[in-house]
This record gives C-alpha cells, sequence and structure tokens, in this order.
C-alpha cells in the first residue's frame, strides 16, 4: 500500500512463477497533504477523509487473506509535525502500520516498480514520478545493455502483473512485434537522483488551481525549471542527452491523464496508457491544451474529471519544465510505481522486512 500527498494506492497479489497476479486493487485521491505547505501540519480533513479509504484498503487486505503486507508513506507524512500521532490513529483504527520512508527508498521502489517499462537496448534511462508533494527524478544505466538483435518474442510486455500491451499508444510496438527481454531493478544502476520538493498539490496550492491564463503557466514552469536547475547542471544532463540515446520514462497521474486526453478516451484504460509512448512535440501539445481549459472544461473531461481538475494544469507545468531539461525523442507512460516495486522486492527477498503480517481477526 502507498499513501501519498495526492493518493492512496493498494494492490493485493498472489505470487507466480514470472511475477505476479493482481487479486485485488484500490486508488483513490484523498489529499493527505492538503494544506500542508502552509501549516506544516495534516488537518483534520485530510487526515479523515485518508482513514476512511485506509479503511476500505483494510478491509480487502483481511477479506483477500493476505499474509504480507507492506505500507508505506511519502512526502506528506516526511514534513508533517503531527504525523506520529496520524500512524497512531491510523494503526488504532485500521490494523495498518504505515511505514515512513526516505526518498531514496521511494525512488528504488519506483526503480523496481518500472524497470519492466525500460528498453534494455538504450544504456541511459531518465525515469521520474511527479507526485502530490514531490518530484522524484533518477538517472538511471543498464548495467549490460541488449543488443538489438537480441530481441525476442515475448509476452505482451506488461510488467509482472500482466496488465495490459506494451506500447499501445502513439509509437508503441504493440504486443503482436518483437519484444527484447525485460529489466528487473537488478539491472540498473543508479547514476544520479534527486527529489525536488514541488508537486501537483503544492503547485496549485501556490498558483491556484481554477481557470489560469498562460503567465500564470508560464510561471509555474519556471519555478519547476529553478527548482531543477541545480540538479541538471551538476550532472550535466542536456549534454548526455544530445550525446546519445536516452529514454524517457514518467509514472504519474499526470502523464497518464495525457494519453487518456490525447486519445479522446471514454474513460481511463490502463491496459491502453501503461507502457504506451507519445512523441514530445505531443507531450508538449497536450500539455497546453489542458492548461488553455477552463476549470469546468477540465472537470467535464473524462480522462481527468472534478478529482484533478484543480491538480492537472500544475502536473503538466512540472512535466513541461522537466522535458524542456531533457529533449528525448518520445516519453514512455508508466500506470506503476511504488506498489509494483514493493511487490516484487517482498516477493524477491530484496526488502529487508519481506512484508508484514497483518491482524486479519480485527474487527
Amino acid at each position: 500500500m502507498d499513501l501519498g500527498t495526492n493518493n492512496c494506492r493498494l494492490l493485493v497479489a498472489r505470487p507466480q512463477q514470472d511475477g505476479f497476479r493482481v487479486v485485488d486493487a484500490f486508488s483513490r485521491i484523498v489529499r493527505l497533504g492538503e494544506g500542508l505547505s502552509a501549516s506544516g501540519r495534516l488537518s483534520d480533513e485530510a487526515m479523515a477523509r485518508t482513514l476512511d479509504a485506509l479503511k476500505v484498503c483494510a478491509s480487502k487486505i483481511r477479506r483477500r487473506g493476505a499474509t504480507q503486507v507492506r505500507a508505506v508513506a511519502t512526502e506528506a507524512c516526511r514534513r508533517a509535525r503531527n504525523c506520529e500521532a496520524f500512524l497512531a490513529r491510523v494503526r488504532s483504527e485500521t490494523g495498518i502500520e504505515l511505514e515512513i520512508i526516505s526518498q531514496d527508498e521511494e525512488a528504488k521502489l519506483a526503480i523496481y516498480g518500472c524497470a519492466p517499462l525500460i528498453d534494455p537496448q538504450v544504456p541511459d534511462i531518465l525515469l521520474f514520478d511527479i507526485g502530490g508533494g514531490s518530484t522524484e527524478v533518477c538517472w538511471l544505466k543498464a548495467a549490460q545493455p541488449i543488443g538489438r538483435g537480441s530481441s525476442r518474442r515475448g509476452s505482451d510486455g506488461a510488467g509482472p502483473n500482466g496488465a495490459g500491451p506494451n506500447g499501445s499508444g502513439p509509437n508503441g510496438s504493440g504486443p503482436n512485434e518483437l519484444e527484447p527481454h525485460r529489466l528487473t531493478g537488478e539491472d540498473l544502476s543508479l547514476y544520479a537522483w534527486s527529489s525536488i520538493p514541488i508537486g501537483v498539490i503544492s503547485m496549485a496550492e501556490r498558483f491556484g488551481g481554477g481557470d489560469l491564463t498562460p503567465s500564470d503557466y508560464d510561471a509555474m514552469v519556471g519555478v519547476m525549471r529553478e527548482a531543477m536547475s541545480g540538479f541538471t547542471e551538476l550532472h550535466d544532463l542536456g549534454a548526455s542527452i544530445a550525446g546519445g540515446e536516452v529514454q524517457m520514462l514518467g509514472t504519474s497521474g499526470t502523464v497518464t491523464t495525457l494519453v487518456g486526453v490525447h486519445f479522446d478516451l471514454p474513460r481511463y484504460d490502463r491496459s491502453f496508457v501503461d507502457g504506451s509512448y507519445l512523441d514530445m512535440e505531443t507531450v508538449h501539445r497536450i500539455c497546453r491544451r489542458i492548461a488553455a481549459m477552463s476549470y469546468g472544461e477540465r472537470a467535464g473531461h473524462a480522462c481527468i474529471g472534478a478529482e484533478r481538475a484543480d491538480l492537472v494544469v500544475a502536473g503538466c507545468a512540472i512535466l513541461t519544465a522537466l522535458c524542456s531539461f531533457w529533449p528525448a525523442e518520445r516519453l514512455r507512460v508508466a500506470d506503476r510505481g511504488l506498489r509494483e516495486g514493493m511487490l516484487y522486492t517482498m516477493m524477491h527477498g530484496r526488502d529487508r522486512r519481506s512484508g508484514r503480517s497483518f491482524p486479519l481477526s480485527r474487527a
């Protein structure tokens, strides 16, 4: 279970020979970090919303008879002064033992979760996760890139949960094409990493989430660019990208929303979105299109909705800033991350905790 600044997400899975099979899932926008930037505390309303979602998670965990559980909390709980009291309340009311993980642990789990979508033929990988309270940025290197002639016809490429086609979006390979061997976290090394303390909630609270002007949007992009500048200059990422092949992979509600909006999907379809590609021209065009929408238009869009309408423009601005520093040819979109990373590490003995037992008898 992953409790972030904006979302509460759960996966219940059963190990299989080639990975795992998801037997239950849950996701709800809870906005735990709402108002945190100004107050430094989790608000009573945000904690109540989150506790309601966690009770649903606890019910699913018990109903499915899960024997090992790992439940992590990220940026909002790392920053909030009253987090310990909140964790105690969660423990008392739900039986869930939340573990506040460090920023580097969060990055590691995202890497493990997204590894199956990384092309092993391209040695340099830029992976980012736009969250509610922070944006994680990783520059990865494949330990031993596999030659272009060594592709094989394999599974649908959707990763260990087999959730959907590999690259079914623009420029995607499709499920019937020759596909390369899938990577795992062990195949990747972390060359550089940074956690930028800007996410969709903190950005939207600063600039607003209603009807925004082009100058508002440009200002948001500028804030993120300034926050990113030290990392990019230190590691000279632009020169590395210009000098060779680099792949870019994004995991967040922002990038998955872009795919849905680009294809005017009648409803969000994870099996279509996860693993799809967007070229950079399309990324910038759709970001501008979303930024130009009114709040009502965003709320009425099937792939945005009222819950994300006030946050998605902030996410687009953060993404635009990242892409301006990293002019890769295209972006691969991942609807996966920490939860899949936790499952992988628990099932393969990479997590020293290997998950906690859960009090199935709790009412």
